[in-house]
């Protein structure tokens, strides 16, 4: 019996890639994300079985029935990977783009990990995979409101993931930290380095997510970069933010 993923934010970048890497190993997909016209033409151009919905992460009750209802569809999922995000320079610090950030990155990365894991906790078991960042190490003056959703993400998954343990749950929940990665997210980026193919990441990602790592760092060698962080003084942080 094939393996069934379901894939939160899956018409690009990472997602994409994700999905068509798991479809090449015989996965059958749920593939979700507001642009629907660009799942119908993946779909298109997978070799196994994929199924769509369109869905908005920060129409917060709507989104968390459209994961339902995708899950009852597919009959059974194995892997639920939450990669819908948004990220936006923010220099002016307008509050209308912070908050856009806020809600897709935390409320929205909220509701999908919820229903995710109380999906898995009635199934028995299962793997989530929540698509955080390098960036959760470090605040960032030019977007305050991604860098700190990102840790949000990161420290959240930490708390589901004691949650799972102390009520003995055999639920598995990977924290995948990208450093730059070729997307549309980053096009444009100025100063990116080891920037890495989303084919690259998303090889990593499925690796990590077989291995049921804790925490997987994309490409592997950002964990120099996270180790880095940890380790210079607080005033020294200022001039890589």
């Amino acid at each position: 019996m094939s393996k069934k993923a379901i894939i939160i934010g899956a018409s690009s970048g990472i997602g994409e890639a994700i999905a068509r890497q798991l479809s090449n190993e015989g996965f059958t997909l749920g593939l979700s994300a507001r642009r629907i016209e660009k799942l119908e033409k993946i779909k298109s151009e997978l070799p196994s079985d994929a199924h769509l919905a369109e869905m908005d992460v920060t129409n917060f009750a709507v989104a968390e029935k459209k994961l339902q209802a995708l899950i009852q569809e597919m009959g059974d999922v194995d892997w639920i990977i939450i990669n819908a995000g948004m990220g936006l320079t923010n220099h002016q610090l307008d509050s209308q783009y912070e908050l856009q950030t806020i809600d897709t990155n935390v409320s929205g990365f909220t509701v999908m990990m919820n229903a995710a894991f109380k999906y898995f906790k009635e199934r028995g078991h299962g793997q989530i995979i929540g698509i955080s960042s390098i960036a959760a190490l470090l605040g960032n003056s030019g977007a305050p409101a991604y860098n700190a959703s990102k840790a949000f993400v990161s420290n959240y998954m930490d708390g589901m993931r004691s949650k799972a343990h102390k009520e003995n749950l055999d639920i598995t929940i990977t924290d995948i930290r990208p450093g730059f990665v070729a997307t549309e997210l980053t096009d444009g980026q100025k100063g990116m380095f080891w920037v890495a193919s989303a084919e690259k990441a998303a090889e990593q990602i499925i690796d990590a997510t077989k291995k049921k790592k804790t925490i997987a760092y994309i490409t592997k060698r950002w964990s120099l970069i996270a180790l880095f962080i940890k380790l210079i003084p607080a005033k020294l942080r200022f001039k890589f933010q």
